[in-house]
């Protein structure tokens, strides 16, 4: 199928061929046109594949052209970084128009935002706090929503922001078209739309938590974090790594990974991103390595949904996700558009757990390779040891709620090998006193 097909208007067409898409792709092809005749949706699709222009086109579409002050659109997104991508790729969409494309957010000083509403906007990309964070301070009318898009619903329930979006529901006009674009279909993502959509069209691309096919992944084991340092600096030395999103799980450990890449690679190759991090330093670090200005970013899971860099040609999971599906979204940072891309995975023994859970979801083994030659196997420090079989122990519990533990099992045997002890010394003592 062609552009031409989906019946959009030659504003638009020429807009898509500047911005260098080809054809429409599955979740597009079969999106727009349901949605350009009215129908709420329901679009099931991995990240990468094209969601936010079939959701974007039909809603250009129908508003045409700039109207009033208030907006007629409104998408809710996660995260930051979203809102900005988000609206930009609306703006690259309707630039042979003179609709206009407000992205508000945390973060940000609240009154430049309100200030920049007042002067006319026709649709807004939000996330839910700072939406009715504006719209209580007045500086927001809802009552001309004509269509309501959430987009990465997964992740935004994932985020807890379900009493946000039950409040901008309360306020939103009921007579309105309702999209709703996400990677999975869990039961939270489907108890929400069943509270807000009626007779949807669902439209489901690929099998839930199916990982792009265009991805090659590749699993490591991993004795320790020194060690897995000592192989992700292995890895980053080969030329074939060229854009690399490497993932933590925690902010601490994306801090360390940083520091050392930085102290080895130097400042121009390495920056990093995660929570602590205020807005304009991530945004200055995802826009750098979108440039290809740096070679490496270190993140947590706030950038593996949704943000849209091209051509990174590996994904490295430094800690493995404890939320599973996470794993999907990290992946699915490479071998977008299309393009070939491959993931790599450390795991340490407390994260063989995760793993063959993740394994189950995406119905797949991952493929293990041995540790290369190259790279020296650090002894883990007792701390880490520790940690780790408390973790190992936690999991075990979780399968097994009568297991009590490997401390428990080891205090039982010691208290077992005292009181056999005991009971040897009494038999000697008795046998002592028969022979006298």
């Amino acid at each position: 199928m062609t552009f031409e097909e989906l019946k959009l208007t030659r504003q638009f067409l020429n807009a898509i061929e500047e911005a260098g898409y080809q054809s429409p792709t599955p979740i597009q092809e079969k999106a727009i046109p349901p949605a350009l005749a009215g129908h709420d949706i329901i679009g099931i699709a991995q990240t990468g594949t094209g969601k936010t222009a079939a959701y974007a086109l039909p809603m250009l579409m129908k508003l045409k052209y700039a109207q009033g002050k208030h907006p007629r659109g409104l998408v809710l997104v996660p995260t930051h970084e979203l809102t900005k991508q988000v609206s930009e790729a609306i703006a690259r969409l309707a630039c042979y128009t003179d609709l206009r494309c407000v992205p508000i957010f945390g973060g940000k000083g609240i009154k430049k935002q309100i200030e920049q509403l007042a002067e006319g906007v026709d649709i807004v990309v939000a996330t839910p706090g700072r939406l009715m964070d504006v719209y209580l301070a007045g500086g927001l009318q809802l009552k001309h929503v004509k269509t309501f898009v959430i987009d990465e619903a997964d992740r935004m329930l994932d985020l807890g922001f379900m009493p946000q979006i039950r409040r901008i529901l309360e306020v939103l006009p009921r007579k309105r078209q309702n999209l709703l674009f996400s990677a999975t279909f869990s039961e939270k993502v489907e108890r929400l739309c069943e509270e807000f959509i009626e007779y949807p069209v669902k439209i489901e691309i690929t099998p839930q938590a199916t990982p792009a096919e265009t991805v090659e992944q590749y699993l490591y084991e991993v004795p320790n974090i020194k060690t897995k340092i000592n192989l992700l600096m292995h890895l980053l030395e080969q030329e074939s790594l060229k854009k690399v999103l490497v993932f933590t799980r925690r902010r601490r450990i994306a801090t360390a990974v940083y520091k050392y890449l930085h102290r080895k690679l130097g400042e121009d190759s390495v920056r990093v991103i995660h929570a602590n991090k205020d807005q304009n330093a991530r945004t200055n670090a995802l826009d750098a390595f979108r440039k290809g200005e740096v070679r490496v970013l270190v993140a947590t899971d706030v950038a593996a949904r949704g943000i849209d860099v091209s051509e990174v040609t590996h994904v490295i999971n430094f800690e493995v996700p404890v939320l599973y599906e996470e794993y999907v979204h990290r992946i699915g940072r490479t071998g977008r558009a299309f393009r070939h891309g491959t993931a790599i995975t450390f795991v340490n023994p407390a994260e063989e757990y995760h793993i063959k859970k993740i394994e189950a979801l995406i119905k797949m083994k991952i493929p293990r390779l041995p540790l290369p030659d190259a790279v020296e196997v650090a002894e883990t420090p007792f701390e880490e040891k520790q940690e780790m079989a408390r973790e190992i122990d936690k999991q075990r519990k979780k399968e097994d709620p009568t297991f009590q533990g490997a401390f428990h099992e080891k205090k039982r045997k010691t208290t077992r090998t005292q009181h056999k002890h005991k009971k040897h010394k009494r038999g000697k003592k008795s046998s002592g006193k028969g022979r006298r």
